[in-house]
C-alpha cells in the first residue's frame, strides 16, 4: 500500500509540469502544493525537529496580508493591510527520477527579505520581494529520506512601499532536476542581429554548468506552429570537466514569421545537451523575430511600421487575490485591455509573475520592464494619507547599495528572450523634486510633480542621480544591447541640469506633456517619450499630433490597493479598470480614442458641483426626477444624435476635449444614442431606468475549469430588477455557498472604501455587482449557489476537468 502511495506521489509531482518559466528545463515542477505556513515568527522555524503539525496548510502562491483585517494601524500606502513576519515550511522526498540529479530550488518571487534553509543548512537571503532567485540544494537532501524546506518572510517594516506589496512566497516556486552537465539557470542568450521578411539570422548563447570529459554537445533548432523544424545547429564543447563553458550557435531562417501586436507569432527555441549521443538536459523556450527602434524625430517602429504606443501602466495585485494572482486572472485582464486599444504596458514599478510576460509574448503586447522605485536614498511612504501627516522612509534603499546590481542583472537574465520586452528601465521617478532630491532651478518655472516648495537645501542635490544612472545603464548592457535602456523622469525641469537623462537611451517623462516641444528643440537627438500619464485629452493629444512623441502610459490600467488617501478609502480609483476587472466609463471614452472598432457608449454624471469628482459617472440611467445630469457620448464615429423617450435632444459632434456632451434633466425612461460617421449609422447604445431589485444574475466567464488547483473561473453576479435589468445603485449582501471540487478564491466588489473581509462567503454588491473568483481543487461538478433576501437565488454548475496525461 505505501508502495502505491508513493508510485501515486511521483505519477502527481510529474504531472504537475511548469508552463510558466520562460525556459523550461525538462526537469522541472510545480513545486507549490502542501506547503505548511506560521503567521509570526517562530524560534527555530528552521529545525526538522520543529512540529508544524498545527501550521496551516495551504499551497502556494501565498499573500498574508491580504487576509487582512484593514485597520487603520497600518499605512495608507500599502492599503491599511498588515504586514509582518511569516514562516513557510514544506516535507518533501526525492523521486525516483530526480535521484542522482542537480536540483535546484527556484522562486519567482517572496515578498519580502526571504531566507531560505533545507534540511538546517542555511542558503541565503533575498531581501528584494521582486526579485526571482534560486538556490543549488543538492550537497544537502537526503537522498531517500525526507527533506525539509523552510522558508522566513520578513515584511515587518509594513509601511515600506507606495502600494500594495502583499506579503508571503506569493509567486510560482519550482524544482529543478537536471542532469549534472546542463544548461544554466537563464543560461540562453537569444538575439536576431538581422531581420527581413525574406530571411533572418538569430544568435544562441548557450552557458554550460559541470561540462563532462566525454564528448558534450549542444544543439538547438526552433520550430515553428506546425511543428516544423525551420532550423537547426549542433556543435562539440570543449572544456574541462566540472567547469563551466560557453557556446554559440548561429542560424539562419528563411521568410520568418515576424512578431508584432497584431500577430504575435512565436517559435519554440529547444536546445538539447548530448553526452555521447544521449540527450541529457533540454531546455525549451518561446522566442520571436521582430525588429524596432526607437527614432528622435519620428518616434517607435515595429518590423518597419510606425507605430504609437497606446501604454498602460499597472501593479502586482488583483484587488480580492492581493499579490497572489492565478494566470487566467491576468489574461483575463489582459484580453480587456486588448478590447480598449492598448498594445503596450509598463511594469510598474518592479519585475511582476513570469506568467505574465508569457502572456504577453502570446497576447502582443510590447513590454517596459522596470527595475526600481527608488534608488540609494528612500521615498516618502504614507502612513495616514498621502500627502498626509509624517511619511516613513522604510523600503529598498536600505538594500540599493548591497543589492541592486545583482536585482537589476538579474532582471535582464531573466526575461532577455522574451519578443514582447522593448525597454528596460532603471527607475520610476527617482527625480521627483524634493523626494528626495533637489535643486536651486525648483525655486524657478512649473514643476507639475513635486514635494514642498521650491529648493530644499538640507535635501540630496540632483547632480547624485547621474552617476548611479550610468552605473546601472552599464549594469544592463553587460547583459543586453539589444533593447534600449529607460527611466521614467518626473522632475525633468531639474534632471536636464545634471547627466541623469544623458545616460538613459530614451527618456521617459511622468505628467510632463508641456515640456515635449520645448525639450524637443533644445535637446534634438533626445528621443522623448510619454511614460506616465494622466487621462485627459489633452495628454494624448501630443502623441497623436506629433511625430516624435511615440507613446503614452496611462495611470493606471486598473484600480489598486494602496496610494490611499485617508481612511476609509484603502485603494487608488486611478484605473479605467475597477478591482474587479469591471471596465468604468474612462474605459469607454479611452476606447473611443485608441481603437479602431465601432465605439459608441454612454455615461451620466451629477452636474452638482459636490459630485463633480465622479469625473464621468456611470453608465445608469436611474436618478432623482428633475436632476440635471451631464450625459457624455465617447465614439470614435463623427457624429451623434441624443434621446430621451424618443425625444431628441439635438446632434452634437465631438468637442475638443474628445467627446460630446449634453446637459439633460433627468427622467425616467429611455436614454438613447445614434451616431454616425461620414453621414452613415455608425452605432446605437442605450441606457434604461431599472425598476426595484427582484433577483440575482449569475453569469461566468466559461462554464469549465482545469482540476490544477490554478485555473479560475470569473463569476459575475448582479442584482437584476423584474426585467433582468442591473439595478445600479443596489448594495445588497450576496452570500455564495459552494458544493463539489472547488473553492471561493476571494469576492471582490471594486469597492474602494470596503472593509469587509475578502476571504468571505459573503459581500456586499457594488453598482449592483460582485465577482467570485472559482477555482476547482479536484475534478467533477461544481455547483455555486448564490443569494440575498428577498431575491431570487441562482445557481451555476462548472465542470472541472482533470488534465489528461
Amino acid at each position: 500500500m505505501k508502495r502505491l502511495h508513493k508510485l501515486a506521489s511521483i505519477i502527481v509531482l510529474l504531472l504537475t509540469f511548469c508552463f510558466d518559466l520562460s525556459a523550461q528545463h525538462s526537469g522541472t515542477v510545480l513545486f507549490n502544493a502542501q506547503w505548511k505556513f506560521y503567521k509570526g515568527d517562530i524560534a527555530q522555524g528552521e529545525k526538522i525537529a520543529t512540529d508544524d503539525s498545527s501550521w496551516k496548510t495551504l499551497d502556494l502562491p501565498h499573500d498574508w496580508s491580504i487576509e487582512g483585517p484593514f485597520s487603520d494601524a497600518w499605512a495608507s500606502g500599502t492599503g491599511y493591510l498588515p504586514g509582518g513576519i511569516g514562516w513557510y515550511r514544506k516535507t518533501f522526498d526525492v523521486l525516483p527520477p530526480q535521484q542522482g540529479k542537480t536540483i535546484y530550488l527556484y522562486f519567482d518571487g517572496v515578498y519580502k527579505n526571504s531566507e531560505v534553509w533545507i534540511n538546517e543548512k542555511y542558503l541565503g537571503k533575498r531581501p528584494n520581494g521582486y526579485a526571482s532567485f534560486y538556490y543549488d540544494i543538492t550537497p544537502y537532501l537526503n537522498a531517500k529520506g525526507k527533506n525539509v524546506v523552510a522558508v522566513k518572510v520578513d515584511h515587518a517594516d509594513f509601511a515600506d512601499s507606495r502600494w500594495y506589496s502583499g506579503s508571503g512566497i506569493n509567486r510560482n516556486v519550482y524544482l529543478m532536476a537536471v542532469n549534472p552537465t546542463h544548461i544554466a539557470v537563464w543560461g540562453t542568450v537569444f538575439t536576431t542581429p538581422e531581420i527581413s521578411q525574406q530571411q533572418a539570422t538569430a544568435s544562441l548563447k548557450v552557458s554550460l554548468v559541470n561540462v563532462s570529459k566525454l564528448k558534450t554537445e549542444v544543439a538547438s533548432e526552433l520550430v515553428d506552429d506546425r511543428g516544423t523544424v525551420v532550423a537547426q545547429q549542433k556543435q562539440t564543447v570543449s572544456a574541462r570537466e566540472g567547469k563551466e563553458s560557453d557556446v554559440t550557435l548561429s542560424f539562419n531562417v528563411k521568410s520568418p514569421k515576424r512578431w508584432s501586436v497584431d500577430t504575435p507569432f512565436l517559435y519554440t527555441l529547444r536546445t538539447t545537451v548530448l553526452i555521447n549521443g544521449k540527450p541529457v538536459d533540454e531546455v525549451t523556450e518561446k522566442v520571436g523575430f521582430r525588429e524596432f527602434h526607437f527614432d528622435a524625430d519620428k518616434g517607435f517602429f515595429l518590423n518597419g511600421e510606425n507605430i504609437k504606443l497606446k501604454g498602460v501602466c499597472f501593479h502586482d495585485d488583483a484587488g480580492a487575490l492581493g499579490s497572489a494572482v492565478p494566470r487566467a486572472v491576468w489574461k483575463r485582464r489582459l484580453q480587456t485591455l486588448k478590447e480598449l486599444g492598448c498594445n503596450a504596458i509598463r511594469m510598474s514599478h518592479n519585475p511582476h509573475q513570469d506568467y505574465l510576460y508569457d502572456l504577453c509574448d502570446e497576447m502582443g503586447f510590447l513590454v517596459q520592464d522596470e527595475a526600481f522605485d527608488e534608488w540609494a536614498i528612500g521615498k516618502n511612504k504614507w502612513i495616514k494619507g498621502w500627502n498626509v501627516g509624517q511619511p516613513g522612509k522604510d523600503g529598498y534603499s536600505k538594500y540599493f547599495a548591497e543589492w541592486s546590481d545583482r536585482d537589476l542583472g538579474d532582471m535582464i537574465r531573466r526575461n532577455r528572450n522574451r519578443a514582447c520586452i522593448i525597454m528596460w528601465s532603471i527607475g520610476n521617478e527617482i527625480d521627483y523634486p524634493n523626494d528626495p532630491y533637489t535643486h536651486e532651478i525648483l525655486n524657478t518655472g512649473r514643476n507639475p510633480q513635486i514635494y514642498g516648495k521650491g529648493y530644499q537645501a538640507g535635501n540630496p542635490p540632483a547632480e547624485q542621480m547621474g552617476p548611479i544612472a550610468k552605473h546601472l545603464v552599464e549594469v544592463v548592457k553587460a547583459l543586453d544591447k539589444t533593447r534600449p535602456v529607460t527611466a521614467a523622469l518626473a522632475g525633468v525641469v531639474m534632471s536636464n541640469l545634471t547627466s541623469y537623462p544623458d545616460a538613459l537611451d530614451v527618456v521617459g517623462y511622468n505628467y510632463q506633456e508641456y515640456r515635449y516641444e520645448d525639450d524637443h528643440r533644445q535637446f534634438p537627438k533626445r528621443v522623448i517619450y510619454g511614460s506616465e500619464n494622466g487621462k485627459s485629452y489633452d495628454a494624448w493629444k501630443p502623441v497623436a499630433d506629433l511625430d516624435y512623441i511615440s507613446a503614452q502610459y496611462l495611470w493606471t490600467a486598473f484600480d489598486f490597493i494602496g496610494e490611499a488617501s485617508v481612511w476609509p478609502v484603502r485603494s487608488s480609483g486611478a484605473g479605467v479598470i475597477d478591482l474587479a476587472g469591471f471596465p468604468k466609463s474612462e474605459f469607454y471614452y479611452r476606447k473611443s480614442l485608441w481603437s479602431s472598432t465601432p465605439t459608441t457608449f454612454l455615461s451620466v454624471a451629477p452636474v452638482s458641483r459636490k459630485d463633480r469628482s465622479r469625473g464621468f459617472g456611470d453608465a445608469h440611467w436611474n436618478w432623482t426626477p428633475g436632476d440635471s445630469v451631464s450625459v457624455y457620448c465617447f465614439t470614435n464615429g463623427d457624429e451623434a444624435e441624443l434621446f430621451v423617450n424618443n425625444g431628441s435632444l439635438g446632434k452634437k459632434t465631438i468637442e475638443s476635449n474628445g467627446y460630446m456632451r449634453w446637459r439633460v434633466v433627468y427622467q425616467p425612461g429611455e436614454l438613447k444614442v445614434k451616431s454616425s460617421k461620414g453621414g452613415k449609422p455608425f452605432g446605437e447604445f442605450q441606457l434604461t431606468s431599472a425598476g426595484e431589485a427582484a433577483t440575482l444574475g449569475a453569469v461566468p466567464d466559461r462554464n469549465t475549469l482545469k482540476a490544477d488547483k490554478d485555473d479560475v473561473v470569473h463569476l459575475t453576479v448582479s442584482v437584476l430588477d423584474k426585467d433582468n435589468r442591473l439595478v445600479p445603485l443596489a448594495d445588497r449582501e450576496i452570500t455564495f455557498s459552494i458544493e463539489g471540487p472547488g473553492r471561493l478564491l476571494g469576492l471582490e466588489s471594486g469597492d474602494l472604501r470596503s472593509h469587509e473581509d475578502y476571504k468571505a462567503s459573503k459581500r456586499k454588491a457594488y453598482k449592483g455587482k460582485v465577482l467570485a473568483y472559482v477555482q476547482a481543487t479536484g475534478p467533477g461538478t461544481i455547483t455555486v449557489t448564490v443569494s440575498s433576501p428577498g431575491l431570487r437565488s441562482q445557481t451555476v454548475q462548472l465542470e472541472s476537468l482533470a488534465d489528461n496525461p
